[in-house]
């Protein structure tokens, strides 16, 4: 890197990360990052506001400068590693297939192609130009400061279902269960070959960083998912979903699950029997106990015992050390829930009583 990152400490963070990754130290961060009044790691302009909603999120020299901007302003204490945010909608690969990307007030919305649409990708695909623009335009203005993070490009059936629609792609697990199986292949190639166009605009020395979660590790790393797993059975899950999971996990060199909503539960053993899978995360889903709650310290401790990390998420302050006791420290992600800088102070000085 020609400038030192924006991060004092990141040598120490990024120890941290190498220990977490091989289960052995604990991680303390927050998704995203905080902005507090007075941090200003370096004078940037401040951009103009955007136009419109398209420009606020399509726009890859605005909304590059927008990071950027953010950025220069955000705290980055605790194990928070500084990344640029290039999400373009959650499962954005299948905007690259051919679906719509719609920006919304507060998110991007995928509509899909139709129930029928192909799996095939088209390298003039404008939506895959703006992945590989905004990417370009954030590495160039990080110039070092900062790692650009990986977009949410999702895979498998959540990929399907954002471009054909959810009720088509649960028909052909019925109706067409080897055609299924052919285009989630499909897939899978495409997001090997989408994947490794991004990973050589932002990987630093062959180091990256994911915008979901704000994860960093050496070499090639996702987060990978299949949200709409909640509908299908255990052995549709090991069917469907878990050969291309692993078939990923044995190609990225870390990679982590997102295990997301109690109906999805009962696919965790499935998981926890891919041998290259490094990790798994939680989400309990909308109107359930957040990660901190002891409610979900069980299942912590299952990820812990199968050998691989785990990530838990919106952690409230004082439920940090009830967790830690719990659980343990080693091999623990916690993603916290800070709203100031003085739950970083009181997290940081827990933090310290398990390292």
């Amino acid at each position: 890197m020609s400038h030192a990152l924006w991060k004092d400490d990141w040598d120490t963070t990024r120890a941290r990360y190498l220990d977490w990754w091989a289960g052995r130290g604990l991680v303390i961060s927050m998704w995203e990052h905080l902005d507090v009044d007075g941090i200003c790691h370096e004078e940037v302009r401040v951009p103009a506001p955007p136009r419109d909603l398209d420009q606020r999120w399509f726009d890859a020299d605005w909304r590059a400068a927008d990071i950027h901007y953010r950025l220069s302003r955000s705290e980055l204490r605790a194990d928070i590693p500084p990344v640029a945010n290039t999400q373009l909608g959650p499962g954005s690969l299948a905007a690259c297939l051919g679906a719509e990307l719609v920006g919304g007030e507060e998110t991007i919305w995928i509509e899909a192609l139709a129930p029928d649409a192909p799996v095939a990708l088209d390298s003039a695909n404008p939506w895959l130009r703006t992945h590989l623009n905004l990417v370009e335009a954030c590495r160039r203005l990080s110039d070092g400061r900062y790692f650009v993070g990986c977009p949410d490009l999702m895979e498998g059936l959540d990929t399907l279902t954002g471009l054909r629609g959810v009720a088509p792609v649960m028909e052909q697990i019925v109706l067409d269960p080897e055609g299924l199986e052919r285009d989630l292949q499909a897939v899978n190639d495409i997001w090997f070959d989408v994947f490794e166009r991004i990973y050589q605009l932002i990987n630093v020395d062959g180091e990256m960083a994911f915008c979901y979660f704000s994860l960093w590790a050496p070499g090639r790393m996702a987060k990978l998912q299949c949200d709409v797993s909640i509908m299908i059975s255990p052995d549709h899950f090991r069917r469907f979903v878990v050969p291309y999971i692993a078939e990923q996990c044995r190609w990225l060199d870390h990679s982590m699950y997102h295990l997301d909503g109690v109906q999805a539960i009962h696919h965790l053993e499935a998981l926890l029997e891919i041998e290259e899978l490094k990790a798994v995360q939680w989400t309990p889903g909308v109107g359930q106990p957040q990660g901190g709650d002891p409610a979900w310290f069980d299942l912590y401790r299952q990820v812990r015992a199968a050998g691989k990390s785990v990530m838990a998420t919106w952690v409230q302050t004082d439920e940090l050390a009830p967790l830690l006791d719990a659980v343990g420290p080693d091999g623990v992600h916690v993603l916290m829930d800070f709203t100031s800088p003085r739950d970083i102070d009181a997290a940081l000085a827990i933090a310290e009583r398990y390292r």
